[in-house]
């Protein structure tokens, strides 16, 4: 994958993620500044999802801990376990909210 069509996926993705938010009844706010999305929650806490164009990645940073998703197989995927993008971020967003969030 080029960088080019790296940066077209990566921005689809990130702007999919704040029509969900825009989409959902939860209580998530979020501002998108170069390619970061901060998601803030009541809580005070924060997961922050950028894209990491040298290594072709999605990196997640969340309560939990910080998660690289590499797009494999049409999906972005965790390179450890292998958890596809959207349902991490839910679960992340949910333990952080403390309510069911789905992406």
């Amino acid at each position: 994958m080029t960088e080019s069509e790296f940066n077209k996926l990566a921005d689809e993705t990130l702007a999919r993620i704040e029509q969900s938010l825009d989409d959902s009844d939860t209580d998530i706010d979020y501002e998108m500044n170069g390619g970061v999305l901060e998601l803030s929650f009541e809580n005070g806490s924060k997961i922050i999802v950028n894209r990491q164009t040298a290594a072709r990645e999605i990196w997640v940073a969340a309560k939990s801990g910080g998660y690289h998703f590499l797009w494999t197989d049409g999906a972005w995927h965790d390179t450890r376990d292998g958890l596809e993008l959207f349902a991490a971020l839910g679960k992340y967003a949910s333990e952080q909210a403390g309510a069911v969030v789905r992406f």
